[in-house]
């Protein structure tokens, strides 16, 4: 059918999240049709990747420098330190714009299931991390699954006797109707409520 290196294009493509093997063979064959103008870029690019990108070792970020960009900007309010489980919710609340602070990325949640606990995580480097005087608000947020419950839970009893604790607030996404969402999604809604202005 295929030689020996497009399957194994394949199967590391299909290894990636959201793809299966049918996506992947789509993708391989596109870019081996564009070898020049995808294959080869795409190939360099992984390589630099490979050669540049690290962890923060302050905040846990990835980026092409360490400590990130996001930790040296002098324009980030060093005051409030949000929490989050892994580095795509950083990427997210980045894309927001909402907010302008320091980060701390766990890189999971604790999983009793799973075996994960807080020193499987970057726990110990909070806490150790929000000792000094600049932290003076710790953001928590974490996902809103059992796991980033439990994890969110498990900080604010560790930190709840030294720094002020916020946590995002659930709510209803822009231009959703009510009957769509799932019972919890309202629920957390409802309890959350504000006053009306």
């Amino acid at each position: 059918m295929h030689g020996q290196n497009i399957g194994q294009l394949i199967d590391l493509f299909a290894r990636l999240p959201g793809l299966g093997p049918r996506s992947a063979r789509r993708l391989v064959l596109h870019l081996i049709k564009k070898r020049e103008s995808h294959l080869v870029p795409l190939a360099k690019t992984l390589q630099k990747a490979i050669e540049s990108i690290k962890h923060c070792n302050i905040c846990g970020n990835l980026d092409g420098c360490d400590p990130c960009q996001i930790c040296v900007n002098p324009n980030r309010d060093r005051h409030v330190l949000c929490v989050v489980e892994d580095v795509t919710d950083l990427w997210a609340i980045e894309r927001s714009g909402a907010y302008l602070g320091l980060y701390h990325v766990l890189g999971g949640a604790l999983s009793a299931l799973d075996g994960i606990g807080p020193n499987d995580l970057s726990i110990p480097a909070l806490l150790k991390r929000v000792q000094g005087i600049e932290i003076q608000e710790i953001l928590l947020a974490t996902n809103a699954t059992m796991e980033g419950q439990t994890t969110s839970h498990y900080i604010t009893e560790c930190l709840k006797e030294s720094k002020p604790i916020s946590r995002l607030a659930f709510g209803i996404p822009m231009g959703s109707e009510l009957d769509y969402l799932d019972e919890g999604t309202l629920a957390a809604a409802i309890r959350t409520r504000q006053k009306a202005a």
